[in-house]
């Protein structure tokens, strides 16, 4: 772990869900009870949506915030970023709303995978997730660049 860096959450495993017709998501049931207290969706890193529990999502406000000082190009980005995230609740199902906003952006339509991702989940749509991580797959297993 990077020196300064406090891990709050470790989520990990994969999924494979559906987006039912009015844009809700079951979580797996492992992950629920990190968002007893709500958590917070946002666009992340190639493409897809980042599921943060309210304390990570402090942290990355913190980072954000730090980044706004920086360059004109850095404060658009945090706009950008504040302005497409969104606090969410787990219903009693299990089940969050995703935004048609956050929806599109992510290409989520159908299937999602949910992924671990240590500090957050992730949602990917499976042929986004084909394209930019499964080439990483074969450095992995063939043992490069661990």
């Amino acid at each position: 772990m990077a020196k300064g860096l406090v891990l709050v959450t470790r989520f990990l495993g994969r999924f494979e869900h559906t987006i039912d017709d009015k844009g809700r998501l079951t979580l797996p049931s492992k992950f629920r009870s990190q968002f007893e207290h709500g958590g917070y969706l946002t666009q992340n890193l190639d493409g897809c949506l980042a599921l943060w529990t309210p304390e990570e999502f402090d942290l990355q406000t913190e980072a954000m915030q730090l980044r706004a000082a920086q360059t004109q190009s850095d404060r658009n980005l945090v706009r950008l970023w504040a302005a497409s995230s969104t606090d969410l609740v787990v219903d009693r199902q299990g089940r969050i709303s995703i935004p048609s906003h956050l929806r599109e952006f992510a290409a989520l339509v159908d299937d999602v995978l949910v992924h671990g991702a240590l500090d957050r989940v992730e949602l990917w749509d499976p042929a986004r997730w084909e394209d930019k991580v499964r080439p990483e797959e074969r450095r992995f297993t063939e043992g490069t660049d661990l």
